[in-house]
This record gives structure tokens, sequence and C-alpha cells, in this order.
């Protein structure tokens, strides 16, 4: 019988952390050993699950005094993150993350602890948004004249935006015309802006409701467009993803790693075990 992944996740009483527990309760691939959540929670200390067993896992405010583990996730804020990205280093455990908001600096130490560990960070881990995120990448090359605009809404109660899954595509159409995205963004428009830059890849944000994840990448040519887009309505595709990140992660040396190399992975083991 192959020995489960000992897993954590930070973030557990979030919207990601909920769906990725409830998830878990069904997959024999791992044990849930740590659950952490914000200290000012009233979940610290409950069980995640009931009717709860002396093994059940319970809510905890931080990483002291750990259990052994082989990967953690983390859905939690910029600052949380930082956290587990501490923890994990000085345990050698692998870190999948998904937390997205993170400042220059913070940004800087996630990359620098792939000489460590192995670290996967993703925007998205819905493998549509990886296809188009590939898509989006030829269109933007084969059409570099094209204006280019990204369109993204979620739920009312985000923190961030534009939203890291549309920075991602963003920086990707803008590599694809050999530049980057600092150079080309258009966050806001409003008031008396005069003609649209040529070349800017431009951004518009929605906020309301329960939306799971919408986000469009419309290339506009004169008398044609082309458009690009993925609608999540259940957020579980991003729960599955990111344990099926996980669980290809517990095996992988140190570096940085991301959904594409997860993806090949997968399909050179699959050819190799017809």
């Amino acid at each position: 019988m192959t020995t489960p992944i000992r897993l954590a996740i930070n973030g557990a009483s979030g919207r990601m952390g909920r769906a990725l527990t409830t998830l878990l309760r069904g997959d024999r691939r791992f044990a849930l050993c740590r659950a952490v959540t914000d200290a000012a929670s009233d979940l610290v200390g409950q069980p995640l699950y009931m009717p709860s067993t002396p093994d059940t896992p319970r809510y905890v405010s931080n990483w002291d005094a750990s259990e052994a583990l082989d990967v953690a996730i983390d859905f939690s804020s910029p600052d949380g993150l930082m956290a587990t990205l501490e923890y994990c280093r000085a345990h050698g455990t692998a870190l999948v993350t998904g937390t997205s908001g993170l400042d220059a600096a913070q940004e800087s130490r996630l990359q620098a602890a792939g000489r460590d560990i192995a670290v996967l960070s993703a925007a998205n881990f819905s493998l549509g948004v990886a296809v188009l995120t590939r898509l989006l990448r030829e269109a933007a090359a084969a059409l570099p004249d094209w204006d280019l605009e990204i369109l993204e809404a979620h739920h009312g109660r985000k923190q961030d935006a534009p939203s890291g899954t549309a920075l991602a595509l963003g920086e990707v159409a803008a590599a694809a015309r050999g530049s980057d995205l600092e150079n080309l963004a258009e966050y806001a428009r409003h008031g008396q802006t005069g003609e649209r830059a040529e070349g800017r890849i431009g951004f518009s944000v929605v906020r309301g409701g329960d939306i799971v994840g919408e986000h469009t990448a419309m290339l506009v040519g004169r008398g044609e467009r082309v458009e690009l887009a993925h609608r999540a309505t259940d957020r579980g595709i991003f729960a599955r993803g990111a344990l099926e990140a996980a669980a290809w992660l517990a095996t992988q040396p140190a570096g940085c790693h991301d959904i594409a190399d997860m993806l090949a992975g997968r399909l050179r083991s699959s050819s190799t075990h017809p």
C-alpha cells in the first residue's frame, strides 16, 4: 500500500481551503496533517470534520510544532504565504501556492526558495486556463499589431485587481510580442484618455456576487476580432488542480515549477504507461 502524502493547508477556512478539505475527505493519496487559518478565526481549535474522531485535524493559527510534512498548499494572503514559505524552507517541504497580490520583495523570496525546495506557484490551477494561456501566447505572436484587451470577473470579496490570472495572461502575451507587461499594461481608463496607445494591453475588472472566475482575452483588428475565453462555474476545479499539483510536486526536486511543467510531466508519464 502506498504511503499517503502528508499535506498541510494554509488558508484552510477560506473559499479554496474549504474546497480542498472537502475533496481531501475522499482522496486516499493524502493525509491532511495540518489546517492553518487566521489567528482571529473562531474556528481555531475546532475539528475540520464532524463528527470528529481523535485523529481528526483541527484548525490551528500557526506553524509551531507542526507534524512532518511532504507538501503544503497555500491559498491565504501574502503575509500568510511568507510564514508558510519560512516553514517549508526550514523543513524541506514542497510548496504549492495560488496566493496572489504579492509585492516585488515577496515574489523574490518565493523564487529564491526554489534553490532549497520544490515550489509550484500558479495564478490559476484550472486545466482550461492552462490551455487558454497557450492559445493566447500563439495568438498574440501571430497577430502582433492587433489591440489586446483582457477582461476578468470575480466574486465581490476578492481583494486584488486585476486578478493574478489576468496578469499572468498579460505577461504571456507581452512576452510573445517581445516585451514585458510592465511596459505595455494599461490598468485604468477614466475621463479624457485620448486615443488608445498602440501596443498597450488593457485590463478591465468586474467584481460582484459569487462569480467564480471569468477571463477573456480580446484581440481586435480592423473589421474582425478574436476572443479567447474561460469561465469557471465550480470552484472545485481549482481545488482539484491544486491537489494534482501537490501530488506531482511531492516527487519533484528543488526548483521553481509551474502548471505547464506538471502537465508535461503527466503527459510523459502517461506515454510510458499505456
